[in-house]
């Protein structure tokens, strides 16, 4: 193998005057690329997550040639590779099925080929965990450039949120309130440009998530995707990864114990998807962090949402990039000595230094001076007999009456006996009901699917009802609201509690205390799991059935068992 030229990777495809070296370089020229791009510049990895199939990401093809320029500004040679992309929208069962499949493409990618450091191009929901999930494992200088939100979605002279509307329009039209004509009519208004959901969805968030750990540059998570300073951004990240690769700064160096807790804390103050526990926790066990579903409950809690946007709130990320974006909610946090300032960035600068001069020009998006839109923010984790692994909800989301409730259970055993009978007129349902969904959790749909924000009885919505308590082993889109709690643990597809709930078992939902408790005995719990037989799985070979056989549960972040951890990046064999 050839001598790593400065120690760097490429160097051991290119370097040297040997048959191998001549073999990989002379191939790489018939792109018409000049010979002296191999003499030991960085090379560095653009992962393209591009699709026609992935709206939020069929625009980053251009922000790719933007990235190019600025690597070659900075003296480095940059070459684009695709990925697996997954379109939240589209893809089915769920795109969370295949996030861990995506992430072992990019792993073994990088890995592969001859790169010095990696641009990851992100956007959708998944396709941000699952880039920074498979460059975690290599463990290379890296940083995430987002695509960026959509503009705000416009609708009969209303700001309108991708997904938050939807959800909120069906039920207006299940409950006649709305004409399936207006309902239609919506559909062209929230989706008008290139870009993610502009709400908080998980998009959003783990756009923020990315800014916030340091792996991003500041205002990456609220830049819209047509402003021209997201091509800006992406052409300085070009310039920035080939620093991080002459001075050797790895994804390990910036994303540490103490950037994680800042991201939590973050994650409260803008009201984040209850999506990012579970990304992160998968992230942070791919670099070998400690990071738990307690440690989201104890650092985020107190943690006041100041950022006003659907939602939870009113405004929408083209709004909040207007007001000052992340770096003034991550300033109000500093200021209040709720952020470890010294944390490390891909800017070079540390979070102290990146956010000591931003400014915040609209106090009712960013309320950092005045009422927060929750006092309490964050991601509650709830544990008790029902989910003894834990559970999640989202206060801010959530209505304040129904965060301590008690309740008949009516139970779905899964999504399909859901919608068979959610709207039947006898359905033994009030508003004082708690519905159980079983079966949607990593193993029963499978891929954990984004099922638990339940559509309402259409008679209880037809009698004005607009939120009940809801409880599932799924997940929720970002972009939903509700009283839902999720992620149950373990979930009903593996032997747990909520497998065993049956039709009008009280159920007390807790939120101050963190309690989710069935009433019903240990003992006759004990003597329906006699009874309980595990479901087929969907599929009994390929990718599904490796899935099903090593899936996590939600507490450990879905990740697959045998991904856990850094493999590294050493340069692989020679096959010439």
């Amino acid at each position: 193998m050839a001598e790593k030229k400065n120690g760097r990777r490429s160097q051991a495809w290119f370097g040297g005057t040997d048959k191998r070296s001549t073999i990989h370089r002379a191939w790489m020229l018939n792109q018409g690329t000049p010979p002296d791009n191999f003499d030991g510049r960085p090379v560095i990895g653009i992962c393209n997550t591009w699709s026609e199939f992935t709206p939020c990401n069929a625009h980053l093809r251009d922000l790719a040639e933007r990235v190019k320029r600025g690597v070659l500004e900075a003296g480095g040679v940059a070459f684009e590779f695709p990925v697996m992309s997954l379109g939240e929208s589209s893809i089915r069962p769920t795109a969370m099925l295949f996030r861990n499949l995506a992430s072992m493409d990019v792993e073994e990618s990088i890995r592969a080929n001859p790169m010095d450091g990696v641009v990851l191009l992100c956007g959708c929901d998944k396709t941000t965990p699952s880039l920074v999930m498979g460059a975690a494992s290599c463990d290379l200088p890296t940083i995430v450039v987002s695509g960026g939100p959509m503009l705000n979605g416009k609708h009969r002279g209303c700001d309108v949120g991708s997904g938050t509307a939807v959800w909120k329009m069906s039920e207006d039209m299940r409950a006649g309130e709305m004409s399936p004509e207006a309902f239609m009519d919506a559909e062209q208004a929230m989706s008008r440009s290139a870009g993610s959901c502009m709400t908080m969805g998980t998009a959003s968030t783990m756009a923020s998530m990315m800014e916030a750990i340091g792996l991003a540059l500041p205002q990456n998570a609220a830049t819209p995707a047509v402003d021209a300073r997201r091509r800006t951004l992406s052409q300085y990240s070009g310039r920035q990864i080939v620093d991080l690769v002459r001075r050797n700064i790895r994804m390990s160096d910036i994303v540490t114990r103490r950037s994680l807790e800042n991201a939590i804390r973050v994650n409260a103050a803008i009201g984040g998807s209850t999506n990012a526990i579970l990304h992160m926790i998968a992230i942070a066990g791919r670099l070998e962090l400690s990071l738990t579903s307690e440690d989201w409950d104890e650092i985020g809690r107190d943690i006041p949402t100041i950022l006003n946007l659907q939602p939870s709130g009113k405004y929408l990320m083209e709004d909040f990039y207007y007001a000052g974006g992340l770096p003034v909610v991550m300033k109000y946090l500093l200021d209040r000595g709720l952020l470890h300032g010294d944390a490390k960035t891909v800017s070079g600068m540390t979070v102290g230094d990146q956010v000591e001069g931003a400014e915040n020009f609209n106090d009712d998006v960013i309320r950092s001076d005045g009422a927060p839109l929750t006092e309490s923010g964050g991601i509650a984790v709830l544990r008790g007999n029902l989910a003894p692994l834990g559970a999640v909800i989202k206060p801010s989301a959530a209505t304040a009456e129904l965060m301590q409730h008690t309740g008949p259970a009516v139970v779905f055993e899964d999504i399909d006996d859901y919608k068979a009978r959610i709207d039947d007129p006898d359905l033994d349902v009030s508003e004082d009901s708690v519905l159980v969904l079983k079966n949607c959790g990593p193993k029963g749909y499978p891929g954990m699917a984004e099922v638990g924000n339940m559509g309402l009885p259409s008679k209880l919505l037809k009698q004005g009802v607009r939120d009940m308590v809801r409880i599932s082993d799924a997940r929720m889109s970002g972009t939903a609201f509700g009283t839902i709690v999720l992620h149950a643990a373990p979930e009903a597809a593996a032997g747990g509690p909520l497998a065993l709930v049956r039709d009008g078992d009280i159920i007390t939902l807790d939120v101050e205390k963190r309690r989710l408790e069935l009433q019903v005995s240990d003992e006759e719990l004990n003597e329906r799991l006699k009874f309980w037989t595990a479901p087929d799985p969907a599929m009994r070979t390929g990718y599904q059935k490796l899935y099903v056989d090593h899936v996590l549960q939600a507490d450990r972040g879905v990740d697959l068992d045998f991904l856990v951890g850094k493999r590294g990046a050493d340069v692989p064999r020679d096959s010439h």
